[in-house]
């Protein structure tokens, strides 16, 4: 499967709105994430995406078909050098490799485009074993666990946070 990162075009509302309205995606999301997705959120995402002056949100493509959304969050202040990766593939595209290959690309474009990034971080619920596993194999390493820290659907869960540095 050929997976590539591109930027967001007004034609994804619809194939965004329909991958992500899936309560399997929203359980190992943020709450800020909709639910249930509609078209009108899939378009003010996508107009929001377009007014970045650096691209940092991006579309994930496999084989030439919309599978998800990656993107880093810039921290400030004194943990500038720092940004947060967050991901999601659609579940269609489970267990074919597509995270673990847009993270690597993603991590590359990070570590390439923005120089003051020497550390990029992601945030994973204790139960996401599979997401874990997609950030070990592009060499990120267990920081910690944040025991008790995030609460989704009504239950406290420890976070687990994943490193890695740039090289």
């Amino acid at each position: 499967m050929k997976v590539r990162l591109r930027l967001w075009s007004r034609n994804d509302n619809m194939a965004l709105a329909e991958l992500a309205n899936n309560i399997n995606i929203w359980n190992n999301l943020r709450d800020r994430l909709p639910y249930p997705y509609q078209l009108q959120h899939a378009n003010e995402f996508i107009s929001h995406c377009l007014l970045q002056p650096s691209p940092t949100i991006m579309a994930i493509e496999a084989d030439g078909i919309l599978a998800g959304c990656i993107g880093v969050e810039m921290q400030t202040d004194i943990s500038r050098i720092s940004a947060e990766l967050g991901y999601w593939v659609g579940e269609p595209f489970w267990g074919k490799q597509v995270a673990t290959i847009a993270v690597r690309q993603m991590t590359e474009y990070t570590f390439s485009y923005f120089p003051q990034i020497i550390r990029l971080f992601a945030r994973v619920f204790e139960f996401n074993k599979a997401s874990m596993r997609v950030l070990e194999k592009n060499g990120f390493h267990l920081e910690s666990i944040q025991k008790r820290a995030v609460i989704k659907n009504d239950r406290i869960l420890d976070d687990y946070v994943w490193v890695r540095f740039r090289e």
